[in-house]
């Protein structure tokens, strides 16, 4: 159980950043006249801030909104930390910019982070994404009432996991379930994993009883048939091969709507004026039909804000975490 705080030092994120790394490419290098860019991504290819990432990109260079080509680049480790540290040792660069999210807001308390996302250059908030409580296929869950019940009867029996550190929205949202359904969150058994990917192998593995996780990642395994998703968190349901058929939690009478969120952010330290040139990219892609088809594609909520607006909804963000993690004894 979660009972004990996760405690890492800076320096030990900041360490992980020179070896934990996966990249992946899809531009080229640039050199000091390019105007290529690199994106990095906190999470292994396929997961949730992968998609968000490649999808941008994709509509981007598709439009020429940024006059070049992009180099991706998936910084694996500690939740997200790994990569908000080489972000921030960016510091300056402005052919920079990074996806992150809820996940990596409860990552760096998990690990001690010096600094909050905030503490980057936030650029934009680009979508919010239902969560889905997902089970292998073969498993004796076959609703979310079925689990519900085994849950209540004895909540040290289940173990649940989630593709984000403690404060992270895999974790959060386990929590605020367990709590909607009068079971001490305290009680709650969580597993972290690094992302969607090692998730899907736990699950179908059966090293652990419930996944949580943003629904767009799992299309493959749901609509091949090796996992059940048993409801969604949003108001509505999603469409889908195995997942039109989920519930939300609302129509099993669970009284809790849950959204993650992801966004796209630059190193500190870079000019207010190419700060705004990057917003301008990011506003441009949001118009475009083709960025809107892929938001109903993958079943993201628009949700797109800038500036001041999305200042301050990361310091609402982090308080949100801070205190989810401090009445879980976690902080």
């Amino acid at each position: 159980m979660l009972r004990q705080r996760t405690r890492r030092t800076a320096a030990t994120v900041v360490a992980l950043a020179s070896t934990l790394l996966l990249a992946t490419g899809c531009g080229v290098t640039r050199g000091a006249a390019s105007s290529d860019m690199t994106m990095l991504i906190p999470n292994s290819p396929g997961g949730g801030y992968d998609q968000t990432g490649r999808t941008a990109i994709a509509v981007m260079e598709e439009s020429d909104i940024s006059g070049g080509s992009f180099e991706v680049t998936n910084v694996i480790g500690a939740g997200g930390s790994v990569a908000m540290a080489r972000l921030m040792n960016a510091e300056g660069d402005e052919r920079t910019m990074m996806t992150a999210g809820l996940g990596v807001v409860g990552s760096l308390y998990s690990f001690a982070a010096p600094y909050k996302l905030q503490d980057a250059t936030p650029l934009a908030q680009v979508i919010e994404d239902q969560e889905g409580v997902l089970v292998p296929a073969d498993s004796p869950f076959e609703t979310i009432d079925d689990l519900v019940a085994a849950w209540q009867d004895d909540p040290g029996s289940i173990v649940v996991g989630g593709g984000s550190s403690p404060g992270g929205p895999d974790h959060l949202f386990p929590m605020q379930l367990a709590t909607a359904i009068d079971i001490d969150a305290r009680e709650v058994r969580y597993v972290p994993y690094d992302g969607g990917g090692p998730l899907t192998s736990a699950l179908l593995g059966n090293k652990i009883d419930v996944g949580f996780s943003g629904v767009g990642e799992f299309e493959g395994p749901l609509s091949e048939g090796e996992l059940r998703l048993l409801a969604v968190s949003g108001e509505d349901r999603l469409e889908g091969e195995g997942i039109s058929d989920a519930p939300t939690l609302q129509e099993s009478d669970i009284d809790l709507v849950f959204t993650n969120w992801r966004g796209v952010f630059a190193p500190p330290g870079i000019s207010d004026e190419r700060r705004d040139e990057l917003i301008a990219m990011l506003e441009e892609m949001h118009d475009t039909p083709e960025w809107q088809q892929a938001l109903e594609d993958n079943g993201w909520i628009d949700e797109f804000k800038t500036g001041d607006e999305f200042t301050t909804f990361l310091q609402e963000q982090d308080e949100r975490v801070a205190t989810t993690l401090e009445e879980l004894d976690l902080l």
